[in-house]
């Protein structure tokens, strides 16, 4: 891990402490920056099929899950294909941070699901031996495989609606590490 990274991780884990439980209300652009801040913390985690925590990895719908419950009050399904059934369907061109873009990796539609984090890119725990990675959505293999996207985060209440003010520490008091 080079000493960028490191200071990266710790300021986005600094900013974003609970993206939930805040006990405020924010607009719909800080949630999607939450969403993408909270992901990018998370590069580097394994690759595990059904895995759904950083501290034993991720498969595809475990990493977006894991991001969406940490941020929002959104309770995703688990399967990619489910969450493909969630949100407004939107155009390639309407892409926004925090977004969500699927392929067909499996040959069948909706079975790899990603966050896109702008620019052409997006955040995901691609398969076995992988690591969560950024990749271009026009990168010859995920162009012809990209199935479509869907928003989410639609509106800001029902993001944030209910959420009780509580804050995670950021130190565990056990073994003293810093946890995002």
């Amino acid at each position: 891990m080079t000493i960028r990274s490191a200071t990266f991780g710790l300021a986005a884990v600094l900013l974003l402490v609970d993206g939930r439980a805040l006990g405020v209300e924010r607009a719909l652009p800080d949630v999607r920056s939450d969403v993408v801040v909270r992901a990018l913390t998370l590069i580097n985690t394994p690759y595990r099929y059904g895995g759904s925590t950083p501290d034993g990895g991720f498969d595809c719908s475990g990493l977006v899950r894991y991001v969406y419950n940490a941020v929002t009050t959104h309770q995703l399904p688990r399967r990619a294909e489910d969450i493909g059934k969630i949100g407004a369907p939107i155009d390639r061109s309407q892409l926004e941070p925090g977004d969500l873009v699927f392929f067909n990796t499996l040959a069948r539609a909706y079975s790899h699901v990603a966050i896109y984090i702008g620019d052409g890119r997006f955040l995901h725990a691609p398969a076995r031996g992988g690591k969560v990675r950024i990749e271009a959505l026009d990168d010859r293999y995920w162009a012809a495989r990209f199935d479509g996207a869907r928003r989410v985060l639609v509106d800001a209440e029902a993001i944030v609606r209910a959420a009780p003010p509580t804050r995670r520490p950021l130190i565990d008091r056990q073994d003293d590490e810093i946890r995002p």
